[in-house]
């Protein structure tokens, strides 16, 4: 099985009670078990994280790389400003998809700006939880046909 991260910027954690009306009632650990479930069916042993701290997810970043493994990565708020995970994206050495619970272009306009957006793979955002879904199927399709 390939091994894949999901990754998991700041407040994701807190699923399921943090705005509802914006980011679902699916718990934190509802999406680490739809994540790791589907991951199963794809061929594809699946990790979950999530942090609050910016170095820490930086760390992660560089762990993947140098791993060659793909990433699936939900930045939160560190996906408007922060050049430092930006910089560790940039890194990838694998398939890396960001992915958003929510469509940041229908929201307040600081959600419009991505800096993660022109490194990654690809983006999908606006699904819900069923966004990193969406994402995991992409990346299956990615590993295997190149």
């Amino acid at each position: 099985m390939t091994a894949v991260l999901v990754i998991n910027g700041p407040n994701l954690g807190r699923l399921g009670s943090r705005e509802p009306d914006v980011y679902g009632s699916t718990s934190y650990a509802g999406l680490v078990e739809r994540c790791t479930a589907l991951g199963k069916e794809l061929g594809l042993e699946v990790e979950v994280r999530e942090t609050n701290d910016e170095g820490e997810l930086i760390r992660w970043l560089h762990e993947a790389a140098d791993g060659r493994t793909p990433v699936v990565l939900n930045p939160g708020a560190f996906t408007h400003y922060s050049y430092g995970m930006r910089d560790a994206a940039a890194q990838r050495t694998a398939p890396l998809i960001e992915v958003h619970i929510s469509n940041p272009y229908t929201r307040e306009e600081f959600r419009h700006t991505s800096v993660v957006a022109q490194i990654a793979s690809g983006t999908i955002a606006g699904f819900g939880i069923g966004s990193y879904e969406l994402a995991l199927r992409a990346l299956a399709e990615q590993l295997t046909n190149g």
